[in-house]
Order: C-alpha cells, then sequence, then structure tokens
C-alpha cells in the first residue's frame, strides 16, 4: 500500500492538528497565531509528516494585489507571492530547500512579480537559506509580535548567477546536453519530475530527495562538460516496452562542478562531497571510489521540471533529435529550444 508519509501534501487548514507540538515555537513568536490559523480554516498549506504522523513541515503561501504597504518601505508591486508562514524541522535532510523549491514552483506558475517573507532576524540559518536563493532584505515590518525582517525576491530582475536567478536558467552561449539516469536513481534524485507510474512510497525524508542540489556519478565520460551547462535529464527505459515508449526527458538542470576521480585525495574526501546529494550511502560510495578506475561527478542544481515529458519517440521524430548512444550527447540550441516548448516549460523560466 503507498504511503503518504515523506512527501509533500496540499492539505486545509482544518486536517492539521493545531495542537501538534511542531507549532509551539510559533505560537511563541506570534501571540495571535492560533487566532490566525482558526480563520484559515478552509484554505491549504504545505505539509509533510513523518512516520509517526507529526509534522516536519509547514508552508503557507498567500497571493497579493500591491503595493505592500503595512512594510517600510513599502513594496510598489501589482501582484506577488507572499509566505504567509514557512517553518521546517531542522534534521538535515535539505527539507527547506525542497519547500524553497515548492514555494518558486507556485510562484512561477501564478506569473507574480515576485515573493516576500516576513522573518525575524533570530532565525539566522532561515534567513541564511532565503538568501542563498535570492531573497534580500527589502523592508522591515512591526508589528504586537515585534519588528521582522522583509526579505524579498524579484522574478523580473536578473543577477547572473545561477542560484541567485533559481530556478530560472540563462540559456545565452551555454552549451546543451542530454544525461540519462536509470529509472531508480531518478525517481530518488528528481521528486516533482516523478512519473505518473511510479510509486510514491519511494520518496524519503533524505537530502537527495530534498535539495535543490543533486550530485550525479558518472562511468561514462562527459567530455567537456563544465559549470553553466545545461542539461536535459532523460529517464531511462525501466524494460516494460521499447525505450522509443518508456525513456523520457523530464527535466531541466545547470551544472554546478565537475570533477573526475583525480580531483579527490582519497575516499573520505570522495564520500564527503557527495554523502550529502547523490543516491548511494557511504559504504556504496566507498565502493564505487575504490572499484571503479574512471568515474565523473556532477554536482548540478535542479531548475525545471517539464509539465510533459518527452519520450524517446517524440524526441526523435517530432524534435529531429537523434543519438547513437542516448547516455550523454550534446544538443544544438535549437533543439533544447524545442525540448521546452514540446515539454511545455514555462517561459519565465528560461533567461535569454
Amino acid at each position: 500500500m503507498t504511503t503518504l508519509e515523506g512527501y509533500i501534501q496540499h492539505k486545509l487548514f482544518s486536517e492539521i492538528e493545531l495542537i501538534d507540538p511542531f507549532f509551539d515555537s510559533l505560537k511563541i513568536d506570534y501571540p495571535e497565531f492560533e487566532n490566525w490559523f482558526a480563520r484559515k480554516v478552509k484554505e491549504k498549506a504545505f505539509v509533510m509528516s513523518n512516520p509517526q504522523g507529526k509534522l516536519e513541515a509547514f508552508l503557507y503561501l498567500k497571493i497579493e494585489n500591491g503595493p505592500i504597504e503595512d512594510v517600510t518601505p513599502a513594496i510598489l508591486v501589482s501582484r506577488v507571492l507572499k509566505i504567509g508562514t514557512m517553518k521546517i524541522n531542522p534534521h538535515g535532510t535539505r527539507l527547506g530547500e525542497r519547500f524553497i523549491k515548492k514555494t518558486l514552483d507556485v510562484a512561477i506558475s501564478e506569473g507574480v512579480e515576485g515573493i516576500y517573507v516576513t522573518v525575524f532576524s533570530k532565525h539566522e540559518a532561515l534567513v541564511t537559506l532565503f538568501k542563498k536563493y535570492g531573497f534580500s532584505q527589502r523592508s522591515t515590518k512591526s508589528s504586537v509580535s515585534g519588528t521582522e525582517l522583509v526579505l524579498w525576491k524579484s522574478l523580473n530582475d536578473v543577477q547572473k548567477n545561477t542560484l541567485l536567478d533559481y530556478p530560472r536558467i540563462s540559456q545565452r552561449g551555454k552549451r546543451k546536453h542530454i544525461l540519462s539516469i536509470y529509472p531508480d536513481f531518478h525517481t530518488r534524485l528528481f521528486p516533482d519530475s516523478i512519473l505518473n507510474n511510479e510509486h510514491f512510497d519511494v520518496l524519503e525524508d533524505v537530502s537527495h530527495t530534498n535539495s535543490i542540489h543533486k550530485v550525479f556519478i558518472s562511468a561514462a565520460p562527459v567530455s567537456g562538460l563544465r559549470p553553466g551547462d545545461i542539461i536535459v535529464i532523460y529517464r531511462t527505459s525501466d524494460n516494460l516496452a521499447p525505450a522509443r515508449y518508456r525513456s523520457v526527458a523530464t527535466s531541466i538542470c545547470v551544472v554546478e562542478e565537475v570533477k573526475s576521480k583525480q580531483n579527490f585525495s582519497n575516499a573520505a574526501s570522495f564520500i564527503d562531497y557527495c554523502d550529502k546529494y547523490s543516491v548511494y550511502t557511504a559504504k556504496e560510495l566507498h565502493g564505487i571510489y575504490v572499484e571503479r578506475k574512471r568515474h565523473y561527478v556532477i554536482k548540478m542544481v535542479y531548475n525545471i521540471a517539464l509539465r510533459k515529458k518527452l519520450t524517446r519517440g517524440r524526441l526523435m521524430d517530432e524534435l529531429g533529435i537523434e543519438a547513437s548512444r542516448w547516455t550523454f550527447f550534446e544538443l544544438t540550441d535549437n533543439q533544447f529550444d524545442s525540448i521546452l516548448q514540446a515539454g511545455d516549460a514555462h517561459e519565465s523560466l528560461v533567461i535569454d
């Protein structure tokens, strides 16, 4: 039976237990929190629970029409996404990154100008996390609870930085490639790109699933791959039918780093680099380092889950993409553009 624990759910406030100890710190920080929660009974929030049914993460998002005038200085915009409440139980699994990605997915889908969140400066780890992905302090907000920072991320401005512009990608002058990944690894690395016939119970609350950053270890040469290059993730066939029907392009990533075995002084340094963002255990990583004479480690940012998955048959017949081997090969700019269009990627995600 498929379990609902371990992946993000969108639930009514009325379905969420306010007595859960998870909310205790919010009740302390915001004396009006319980009354606010009661008023939201018919609205929804994104949540994740542990196997015991207790909350590990909570995210409430709200579309607002500007200008935003209850902050100083005011934010002069017409339509924005507000992170009304976001709390993550920190336990080393990069769950905060996963909920930031969920926020950005909603913002892109809604076509807003930007996102803002109010947060007390004492929550240093949370502030740092937001700033890593392009939020900056824009204003302050004072209330009976105290003075909060107002962090803002524009979805119109371009900073020419992979993380600060995230999830948008800049494709001008960048090389594009297709990279194949086996189904089991694909499902665990790219939870938002899961296919309809895959089971949700394989998605666990672990670093490589939650993280915006991914590490993939390739035995095949990835000749000339360099930071800033764009990768189309291609999930190989599950062997239930020919590859033209079962192999699919699902996602778009941007390369952060590429390393070979020679870049690591020993197994310990290799494990330390890969452990947080790859699907392998430390024991498996040790085996890879010792047993493989050659391997390449690709660290990348998970930017786009294509809304329409493209089979090898469509890539070949409709988009004219051919390869002698579908393991790793370069795409032309026109081929990449055709994948974005056929895959129904949001236009605002790509910066020309």
